[in-house]
């Protein structure tokens, strides 16, 4: 039986709002797609799942004035939204991946509406972003997502103050390592489109009256897809090695 029913409840706030605000921005869950009320409903049974864990870090922070804890939620709603932006930088930096291999390869048809993201894509991009996310998934990263929340706890406990300047060396660690670990992944679509491009700029201009950009665009294209179908079990297998370096900042 509850003893303390006002303070479970302020615990179970304080543990929902460093929770729920991770799983708003997080990858896949977080995804428009996703319907409010499933999100909402999936981030209270975390939040209530984990609450018995964390119930020494959380439930003396707590007994504080109204004004100390309006401050407490708006702190953990912060560092909830760090830890959702961590991760949905790693899998936002696959789909710039998508959107350079397909100008690489040259498959550049008219941006659609995403699968995830209500914004324009390429439909390889949107299939190379989903197929990441969905492996992802396989692998179980929102348990290490969720494990991050639990350790969170001891580097940032409840009632301390927001250290901008560490969430934003943070996020920007993330932007260099997803840069890094992408450019590695698409430079062999990069340095296939330089060496086809520069080619085919030859060839023109030793023969310029004939259409050479058209007629090589199928070639291109074909080569491309060969590479990226060959290379994808590779190209996949690295996104999700680099998943929790990057997640974890070594």
């Amino acid at each position: 039986m509850i003893s303390d029913l006002e303070g479970t409840v302020l615990a179970l706030v304080a543990s929902f709002s460093r929770i729920g605000a991770c799983f708003m921005l997080m990858p896949g869950l977080g995804s428009f797609r996703v319907p409010a009320q499933v999100r909402l409903f999936v981030a209270i049974a975390a939040s209530m799942a984990l609450l018995p864990l964390m119930w020494q870090s959380i439930y003396p922070k707590v007994a504080v004035s109204t004004s100390a804890y309006l401050s407490l939620i708006f702190v953990e709603l912060l560092i909830g939204a760090v830890l959702g932006l961590v991760a949905r930088f790693y899998v936002l930096s696959l789909q710039f991946a998508g959107t350079a291999v397909s100008m690489m390869i040259g498959y550049n048809p008219m941006a659609s509406a995403g699968v995830e993201e209500n914004e324009p894509q390429t439909e390889l991009g949107s299939l190379i972003g989903l197929t990441g996310l969905l492996i992802l998934f396989m692998m179980d990263f929102h348990h290490i997502v969720i494990e991050a929340l639990t350790m969170s706890y001891d580097l940032m406990p409840v009632g301390g103050s927001f250290d901008a300047q560490m969430a934003l060396i943070t996020l920007s660690d993330t932007l260099s390592s997803s840069f890094m670990i992408i450019l590695r992944l698409i430079s062999p679509f990069l340095i296939y489109g330089l060496i086809f491009n520069l080619a085919v700029g030859m060839v023109n201009k030793l023969a310029p009256q004939i259409p050479v950009y058209f007629i090589s665009l199928p070639f291109i294209l074909t080569g491309g897809l060969f590479l990226l179908f060959f290379g994808s079990g590779e190209f996949f297998r690295q996104f999700a090695d680099g998943f929790v370096p990057v997640f974890d900042g070594r």
